[in-house]
């Protein structure tokens, strides 16, 4: 049975540590070298916003005070030594789940595994650290797999994927009814790291991975089932820019940096269609959000030039144009999105100095963005 915020889960979240950075580093805080893999901005059930980097032996966590801001709580460190890079996805519970590719010893050999942990809310420690195994049982064979990335579908199931040394992907699920299944192996040609997870609204889950000549898409015929592979996309990604949104009921637009433009591209159903704008590499973050009462869709990237911009379009509407919003902030790393308590758009980003930064829509009509504040 899957754990839920009960006695179980807080037991094992009260094992996890979590120190203040100033406990950590004395009395300048701890800075932050890079930004997590996935939608690493969540709200939490409780209205409050969270946001998380790496730093050097672990995790940093910001939170806000009260929902909608504008003070912040931390950052928080969190060690993960031995976890080489990390990935988190939000499940429909507010559950934060972390997934890292990890060497350990065993038997006195480095061994590659998958490790897992939890946030059950806001505010909280992590649970501890546990291992998803390795897709490949030979070490040598383990020591070559990419890093996994993290989808978790509405009912709380858990789905890790990875390149698996062989250029074949690698999954490996929660079952609906708590209890994870064995590493299946999907044969693709040449896939790579920075594949991008969707979870949907349906209970479905599907991916799309940077490959070899296409993007390898899979997916799963019926919920709480094994993924199958589908069409290829013939795309070619910049390193780590994939995303994917659901834009309607069981249909996900995916966005990405083009490697030989730098423009961003999306595709949906079938069909490739140019945005515009000019991205460097890196996840470009996407949303839906109600703005003067109709749908749009929100993007965030970093540019060329290292400036964020900002995307708004009417969702599924990429021909009417898109709003392409220069905000003259600096980023050092790709920005990421969120909404608050109150629906409004969120920009996170690192700076040069490794610090968070957040910027928030204003309350005024259509859409612009406050000045960002260092937290």
């Amino acid at each position: 049975m899957r754990i839920r915020p009960g006695g179980a889960a807080r037991r094992d979240a009260a094992r996890g540590t979590g120190d203040t950075a100033e406990d950590q580093a004395g009395a300048a805080p701890r800075r932050a070298e890079s930004a997590v893999d996935g939608r690493w901005l969540m709200l939490g059930l409780d209205g409050r916003l969270t946001a998380y980097a790496r730093t050097t032996g672990g995790l940093l966590r910001w939170t806000e005070s009260h929902p909608g801001g504008p003070d912040w709580e931390g950052p928080v460190f969190f060690p993960a030594a031995s976890v080489t890079s990390l990935a988190v996805a939000q499940g429909a519970d507010g559950f934060a789940h972390f997934v890292g590719r990890r060497t350990v010893r065993k038997n006195g050999a480095e061994v590659v595994d998958v490790a897992h942990a939890i946030q059950y809310q806001s505010g909280r420690p992590l649970s501890e650290w546990h291992s998803l195994g390795n897709p490949r049982r030979d070490p040598a064979r383990g020591a070559r797999v990419g890093n996994p990335v993290v989808a978790v579908a509405p009912s709380g199931s858990t789905y890790v994927f990875m390149e698996n040394s062989s250029g074949s992907l690698a999954v490996r699920r929660e079952s609906e009814a708590g209890k994870w299944q064995p590493w299946q192996g999907i044969k693709g040609e040449g896939v790579r790291d920075g594949m991008a997870p969707v979870a949907l609204e349906s209970g479905l889950v599907e991916v799309l991975s940077p490959a070899e000549g296409a993007a390898f898409y899979c997916h799963q015929p019926k919920r709480d089932t094994d993924l199958v592979s589908g069409q290829d996309v013939p795309i070619a990604p910049a390193g780590h820019s994939l995303a994917g949104l659901e834009t309607a009921p069981d249909r996900v637009t995916y966005y990405w940096t083009d490697a030989a433009t730098h423009g961003v591209l999306a595709h949906r159903a079938g069909r490739v269609i140019p945005l515009g704008g000019s991205a460097a590499e890196g996840r470009i973050a996407v949303l839906r959000a109600v703005i003067d009462g109709l749908d749009h869709t929100v993007t965030a990237h970093r540019s060329t030039d290292g400036q964020v911009v900002v995307g708004v379009c009417g969702t599924e509407n990429e021909d009417a144009g898109v709003h392409w919003i220069p905000t003259g902030e600096r980023c050092a790393e790709s920005p990421a999105l969120a909404l608050d308590h109150r629906g409004r758009v969120v920009v996170a980003f690192l700076d040069a100095q490794g610090g968070l930064r957040i910027a928030r829509q204003t309350g005024r009509g259509g859409f612009a963005l406050a000045p960002s504040v260092r937290v």
